[in-house]
């Protein structure tokens, strides 16, 4: 070998190239690929396995036990860290690879960075097929990988050693680019893994990544200011690019310069401390009542780092006033020009400062601070009562156990959820104290998110509590990876209630004329429907033995001692608790478009569609 190549197996080869990337942003320099996740099979154990091995001391290794759930351990530590530094996904091919896809949509959709490194057929096609190939009769190089395409930023097949070298530094290319980043995959054929080849020795130099703070253009910006300038009620719409960008401090002098009320996406609660007076929380279909109303009447809506999903708009009914103008500040001109937008296309923070000196002297009218702050006042008096627990001796509401887990929680404490009921409760209730306490999976709201992303924050923020919040439904898809956390010693913390059923989902399909069917974790009554005694599942005793610490909390203050034993722990605990099902939380301020059968026999389906018909006539196009 020369001085200037050095002989490695591609798998080998891959491993030292990752060991050695790094991004920079404001100066600050991480690890780009910081660890790899694994699950061994036939498909990558005698390569990527070998590899991992080889250079242990230079890239970590966290073993899973569900191929999902590695992709969420991944982009929960990525998001704890502002994007800045990602790990790596090993499976191996067949299902280990298919499992990746759910993982992959939830990255890509939320933005979010993973490098995904299935293994795949014979390069070579030596043996073919093989042991969990899928055979295409008219596409030869297809294989279950190809599944991966639709739901990755950047998809790759190395067929050959040296294809590696482009296709790894786009790879590097896509996961550092704030505008590009989410799920990367890199499918490599197993025979190719194991494969020599004299790499160049560049190829394992140090490289990095700048993470970049892109300006406004001039002429955007002054569109942006002028359309400012002249609102009476602007409304700042925050969404998950302030975090992303760690643009919370701009965000707040703009606040303080110009008076602008904030009202926070999921992704983007947080932005401003709960009891800054201009944070008006959620928007939405589960947004505050004094958020949705402003939104009714702004005439500028400035939207920072925010997709305006349905939920945010409550699906084109949210934003009535006629003449109301949209300005988008985000580093993505795809989510700049949505509602026919005045774009800013640009790194929020960058933006945030660009916009608040060009606005210098601008202050919205008194009377609309008054107004706002009074709306705020009000529905804090909401969250209060619904968080409130008089009776220590009663069975704790969801709601409740929010308050609870508010009254335990330190600033810098991390809450994690993405579906079922709580999302929506948190949204409305939640008082976020510091810029990455609430942690909502939103873009993909994907059941069994939470215990894995908790995994993933915990490796980020070590000695920093952590929370995941679920419901039964959401444990039931995927606890494996407690495991996980009693094996790599991470002191995760579990909330988990116990409602008997798919709330959310049951109160929805009530309001659409479902009638709650399957909805429920019943026996089934003699007319086949879910209305029987509750199923005799102890899922406190599963958490116990998986290797979790259990804490069973039967009244309020019972949780309120259990939530403050976890939180001391220095071992991954689980709080059980059993909630009152009746419903405390605030009924939702704007709508969300769940389309309702046209015609039906069912009265409950005939008069859901006749609420439907009212709401759908208030949606508008902003062209």
């Amino acid at each position: 070998m020369s001085a200037t190549t050095r002989r490695l197996t591609t798998a080998q080869a891959l491993v030292r190239f990752l060991s050695a990337q790094y991004t920079e942003r404001d100066g600050v320099r991480r690890r780009l690929i910081a660890g790899t996740w694994g699950i061994f099979g036939h498909g990558n154990v005698a390569g990527l396995g070998q590899a991992l091995v080889e250079y242990r001391d230079a890239m970590p290794y966290h073993q899973g036990r569900n191929e999902q759930s590695m992709v969420h351990a991944a982009v929960g530590y990525a998001r704890q860290l502002n994007r800045l530094s990602a790990q790596a996904v090993t499976t191996s091919i067949g299902p280990g690879a298919t499992n990746l896809v759910t993982g992959a949509a939830l990255a890509t959709i939320n933005r979010l960075p993973v490098l995904l490194l299935p293994g795949d057929y014979f390069a070579s096609r030596a043996a073919d097929p093989l042991l969990q190939q899928l055979e295409h009769p008219v596409e030869a190089d297809v294989s279950v990988n190809d599944t991966l395409r639709p739901v990755s930023r950047y998809f790759d097949r190395i067929t050959r050693p040296e294809a590696l070298i482009a296709s790894a530094l786009n790879a590097m290319r896509v996961l550092a680019d704030p505008a590009e980043t989410g799920a990367v995959t890199l499918a490599l054929p197993q025979d190719v893994q194991a494969e020599a080849y004299d790499w160049p020795e560049e190829f394992f130099a140090e490289r990095v990544w700048t993470v970049r703070r892109p300006a406004p253009d001039p002429v955007e910006l002054d569109a942006a200011v002028a359309a400012v300038r002249a609102a009476r009620r602007p409304l700042i719409v925050a969404g998950g690019g302030v975090h992303h960008s760690e643009a919370e401090e701009a965000l707040r002098a703009l606040v303080d310069a110009t008076g602008i009320p904030v009202a926070s996406t999921q992704a983007g609660k947080g932005s401003l401390r709960h009891d800054h007076p201009a944070d008006l929380g959620g928007i939405g279909h589960t947004g505050t009542a004094v958020s949705d109303a402003l939104a009714r009447d702004a005439d500028v809506v400035i939207g920072v780092g925010t997709r305006y999903t349905d939920f945010t708009t409550a699906s084109g009914t949210l934003f009535r006033n006629p003449d109301v103008t949209f300005v988008n500040l985000n580093i993505t001109g795809f989510d700049a020009h949505k509602l026919a937008a005045r774009p800013l296309v640009c790194d929020a923070r960058t933006g945030l400062q660009r916009l608040t000196e060009a606005l210098a002297g601008y202050r919205v009218d008194a009377s609309y601070e008054a107004e706002y702050r009074e709306g705020k006042e009000r529905w804090d008096a909401v969250v209060e009562a619904a968080l409130r627990a008089d009776d220590d001796t009663a069975v704790p509401t969801q709601t409740q156990v929010l308050g609870a887990l508010d009254a335990v929680v330190g600033d810098d404490d991390v809450v994690i959820n993405a579906a079922g009921s709580l999302p929506g409760d948190l949204h409305k209730l939640w008082r976020a104290r510091s810029p990455r306490q609430y942690h909502l999976e939103y873009g993909y709201s994907c059941m069994g998110y939470e215990i894995p992303a908790s995994l993933g924050v915990q490796q980020a923020a070590p000695g920093t509590p952590v929370w995941a919040l679920v419901g039964d439904g959401t444990y039931l898809m995927m606890p494996t990876e407690i495991v996980t956390a009693v094996q790599e010693g991470l002191p995760v913390n579990v909330v988990l209630v116990q409602n008997h059923g798919y709330a959310s989902i049951g109160g929805l399909s009530e309001e659409t004329g479902g009638e709650r069917y399957g909805t429920a974790y019943r026996y089934r009554a003699d007319d086949g429907s879910f209305t029987g005694a509750p199923l005799p599942v102890d899922l406190a005793a599963n958490a116990a033995s998986l290797g979790m610490d259990v804490l069973r909390a039967k009244t309020v203050g019972e949780l309120r001692a259990a939530l403050a034993e976890a939180r001391a722990s220095d071992r991954p605990t689980c709080v059980y608790v059993e909630t009152d099902p009746a419903p405390t939380a605030p009924p939702a301020e704007a709508w969300w478009d769940v389309p309702v059968a046209e015609v039906a026999t069912r009265e409950a389906a005939v008069r859901a569609r006749e609420r439907y018909d009212a709401q759908v006539s208030g949606r508008r196009r902003h062209l």
